[in-house]
């Protein structure tokens, strides 16, 4: 008997190993563009943290002017063509003739307003000075700029409008509020605000 040797075995052409290489390839772009979406999502979301903390030193600003208004006389001081930065942690404080825009403030540009009364909160932290729990110091302290608008619609009081900014840990991130605040004769603050 002869050994007859058949080549049945099928002839291999490296298409498996093609296949799989194009495999590697497609996961690896896949890999590296996520990767780069989590670099902008982190960009995106300091962004957003950053707005919400210009934000939340505006908002603190405009309520103790407000609250400010309610205090004493300051009410009954009556409105000055305002001039110079106050400081109201100091107890300084002014009502204007004119509203920012009157007075050629440009509200994009609230750091140039020449009148304004500045308010840090005690927990703040700014110009580098980092606030509670290591927070990162915010640019500048916010700021807010009441104006006397005459008699409230109602007749029952005086009409102020309070303009206040704040920024983030940045010049270019700045926020800008405006309220309507009425202070009728006869209002007692019995420490509510």
């Amino acid at each position: 008997m002869s050994a007859h040797t058949s080549s049945l075995a099928p002839v291999q052409r490296g298409v498996a190993l093609i296949s799989s290489l194009l495999l590697l390839v497609i996961i690896t772009i896949l890999a590296l563009s996520m990767f780069r979406s989590f670099g902008t999502q982190e960009k995106i979301a300091g962004n957003l943290r950053e707005k919400d903390r210009a934000l939340h030193a505006a908002t603190s600003a405009q309520q103790y002017g407000e609250w400010w208004l309610t205090q004493g006389s300051n009410a009954a001081i009556g409105a000055v063509a305002c001039a110079g930065t106050l400081n109201a942690n100091l107890g300084q404080g002014q009502i204007c003739n004119q509203t920012p825009s009157q007075a050629g403030y440009t509200v994009t540009r609230p750091e140039t307003w020449a009148a304004q009364i500045q308010y840090v909160p005690p927990t703040m932290g700014v110009s580098g000075v980092a606030g509670p729990n290591s927070d990162p110091p915010y640019f500048g302290p916010p700021a807010f700029y009441v104006t006397d608008l005459g008699v409230a619609g109602d007749g029952a009081g005086e009409a102020y409008q309070i303009d206040a900014y704040g920024y983030g840990s940045t010049a270019g991130t700045v926020a800008v509020v405006e309220s309507t605040y009425e202070v009728a004769q006869g209002v007692v603050n019995r420490g509510g605000l």
